[in-house]
């Protein structure tokens, strides 16, 4: 189980990272509530960055806790390694892209992978 922990570990550094971030950003602009929906914004790409790992990264957690509470093999523990690897890869495009009006070679792959690897999360739970 240690690799499941590991990996449910770094999904949630991955939130709190980002959530630090966004307050980081914000102290240093003076803005406590909102943002612009300017997509070059960094306080934007960061809120959205942070709001879309919110959005995955607890499932994700959750699938991945299940299967390794059931024992897993080699290929499982390449659907939990990808999963993290995938959402760090999603966040950073956000992140590092100019403008979240233009895709971004990270985001897109992090954002397909995701999908890819939590159905295979999914199934392999089911089956």
């Amino acid at each position: 189980m240690g690799l499941a922990i590991t990996c449910i570990g770094l999904l949630g550094l991955l939130v709190i990272g980002l959530g630090l971030r966004v307050s980081m950003i914000r102290g240093s602009t003076n803005r406590a509530i909102g943002c612009n929906d300017d997509p070059t914004d960094p306080l934007y790409k960061c809120i959205r960055a942070h709001a879309n790992a919110c959005e995955y990264a607890p499932m994700l957690a959750i699938l991945i806790f299940a299967l390794a509470s059931e024992g897993y093999g080699w290929w499982t523990s390449c659907l939990f390694i990808a999963t993290v690897v995938l959402r760090y890869a999603h966040a950073a495009g956000m992140i590092l892209s100019p403008t979240l009006e233009k895709g971004h070679p990270l985001r897109f792959a992090g954002a397909l992978g995701t999908y890819i690897v939590g159905f295979a999360l999914v199934i392999d739970a089911i089956f």
